[in-house]
């Protein structure tokens, strides 16, 4: 201290720390109007800017539990007004702000910023006519995504029960304020994970609708995320917000647009009283076509018939030709009788007795078993001979013969002959055949 100063003295995180105590007791609660700049979300889940204006810039913090609640996607460029505290980090020695609620500054901004999320969306194809589906003529279940409590509702069931009537599966929602974007995409995600053949049968046809609102009211229906629900859902889809005038970026995204919700319970079904009628009609002309084709061929039966005459007529014409055909057939049954009677009597004229053909056979049976024994005999007698000469040349190249003269022949345990005694070793069981005998013995030593 100072010599005669009464002035305490601080550390530099001591007057740091006394800053951050009063900036956060004097800007307790604070609202900053200011364009965003330098848009970063950390891999922690806090964001980090600048909120500028023309002459000054501050640096903001939003924690990753309030970044989730804002109602609005924090971008670059965007003119907002930032609700929270203003703090320091001593660290550094600057001032911030923590920020806990944001909003569009004017209506200006929100429908700049709608503009660049479109163009956006836009780019990823989401909006592309490719990805339109075609609406079911007669869809058996229609499920609408909408509030409960609303004449929405109300004036959609009444419109289909007045046209023709359909099972209707309501999921509940918000359709404005904080947590509205998430329950709509989870309702259109909902309803096309149900079954197709389940205990709550999948709809043919979607309907999300809500009544007419201000563009922040109508927000929820432009939140990416319903955008991206509509975009990916296997279920035609009919968008149905506000009025006739009022558009939102889910009517790009949607199967087909419908001016009123009243107006989408039109488009989602036929009318029964239309339908009657033209089945009706059908039937008529139906009716009609049946009736001229059946007068036509009753006169072309009439027609026919004349021609044909009397069947009695056609009858006896028959009888007549079966008697003439019938003459004709006796005729040449006999003719071809007596014809067969001579050829028989000519053939047989020429024909062996049967005794003399069996001598013959027994005269040739007898002289070709004498030649045939011959045969046999000089065959067996060459067998002979031959057998014999074999046998005597199989002696003589027998290796038992050089066993006869002294020699030996030695097999090893495994009954294979031994030629060389590199094969035996010391132990090894070995056989001797002789001329009169078979030795078995072991191998004692080996030179």
């Amino acid at each position: 201290m100072t010599e005669g100063s009464n002035i305490p003295e601080l550390t530099v995180s001591e007057l740091a720390f006394s800053l951050k105590r009063t900036l956060e007791d004097t800007y307790a609660r604070v609202r900053v109007r200011g364009e965003l700049s330098k848009v970063k979300i950390h891999t922690s889940g806090h964001l980090y800017s600048d909120l500028k204006d023309a002459d000054s810039v501050l640096n903001i913090i939003c924690w990753r539990g309030s970044l989730s609640k804002l109602s609005i996607r924090p971008e670059e460029g965007l003119d907002v007004i930032c609700t929270g505290k203003i703090t320091s980090y001593p660290a550094r020695s600057n001032y911030q702000m923590v920020v806990e609620h944001m909003e569009l500054a004017g209506v200006g901004a929100l429908l700049k910023m709608l503009e660049d999320r479109k163009k956006r969306l836009a780019a990823e194809g989401l909006f592309d006519l490719s990805r339109k589906q075609k609406l079911p003529y007669l869809p058996e279940v229609i499920g609408v995504v909408t509030s409960p409590t609303g004449a929405v509702i109300r004036d959609i069931l009444h419109r289909l029960e007045d046209r023709f009537p359909r099972q209707v599966l309501i999921w509940p929602v918000r359709v404005q304020g904080d947590g509205a974007a998430e329950e709509i995409a989870g309702a259109i995600d909902g309803f096309n994970c149900l079954p197709e053949n389940g205990k709550t049968r999948r709809p043919d046809l979607l309907i999300v609708a809500r009544g007419g609102g201000s563009l922040e009211d109508l927000m929820p229906f432009n939140e990416e995320i319903v955008v991206r629900a509509v975009a990916n859902s296997r279920i035609p889809l009919i968008s149905a917000v506000g009025h006739e005038t009022d558009t939102t970026l889910i009517d790009f995204a949607s199967d087909l647009r419908a001016p009123t919700p009243t107006a989408a319970a039109e488009m989602s079904v036929p009318e029964r009283v239309q339908i009657s009628a033209f089945v009706g009609e059908c039937s008529q002309r139906l009716y009609q076509s049946l009736s001229g084709l059946i007068a036509s061929k009753q006169d072309s039966l009439k027609h026919l018939g004349a021609r044909i005459g009397s069947p009695d007529r056609l009858f006896e014409i028959r009888l007549q030709r079966v008697d003439h055909v019938s003459s004709r057939l006796t005729h040449s049954l006999e003719k071809r009788l007596q014809i067969a009677a001579q050829n028989l009597m000519r053939i047989s004229s020429r024909l062996m007795s049967p005794l003399q053909r069996l001598e013959n056979a027994k005269t040739n049976l007898t002289f070709m078993s004498d030649r045939l024994l011959r045969s046999y005999g000089q065959f067996l007698k060459d067998g002979s001979t031959r057998l014999a000469h074999l046998s005597q040349l199989m002696d003589t190249l027998s290796f038992k013969s050089v066993l006869g003269r002294g020699y030996a022949l030695i097999r090893d345990n495994q009954g294979a002959p031994v030629t060389s005694a590199l094969r035996i070793t010391k132990n090894d069981r070995i056989s001797i055949e002789l001329r009169d005998g078979l030795l078995h013995s072991v191998v004692e030593e080996k030179n």
